[in-house]
């Protein structure tokens, strides 16, 4: 099974992948081809998709069962202790700027609510009154 994603590419491309898969959304084509085909029509993505994007999934032995091709995508493969992942690039605007000092909202409420929930310990001292 190869699943094909494009995104940005011209139309001739599209028609030349509809000869081979299915195209069950808008840049998605899907389809079962022989591991020959499929590196042929990786090719013709690659030489046709100009300013496009691609990325190609497709079957192969092995633990996941999967695997990944990317053209001009930010999205990247990467191979973790034998599972590949799909890295993504940081948001150079997260990056830029640096986390709040302090407790989290978060944190603070549950440590209050733990001390609201816990009760009092008596203290050593009786009380005084206000008529001492």
């Amino acid at each position: 099974m190869v699943v094909i994603v494009l995104t940005a590419c011209p139309a001739g491309l599209r028609g030349h992948l509809t000869q081979w898969l299915l195209e069950i959304a808008a840049g998605v084509y899907v389809g079962h081809v022989t591991a020959r085909v499929r590196d042929r029509l990786w090719g013709r993505v690659i030489e046709l998709a100009g300013p496009g994007r691609a990325l190609m999934v497709y079957q192969v032995r092995g633990e996941q069962r999967l695997s990944f091709k990317v053209h001009d995508h930010h999205w990247h493969p990467v191979d973790f202790d034998g599972i590949m992942l799909m890295r993504r690039p940081a948001d150079p605007a997260a990056l830029a700027t640096a986390p709040p000092s302090g407790w989290s909202k978060a944190s603070k409420r549950r440590r209050f609510a733990r001390r609201a929930s816990t009760p009092t310990r008596p203290t050593d001292t009786p009380e005084r009154t206000q008529s001492e």
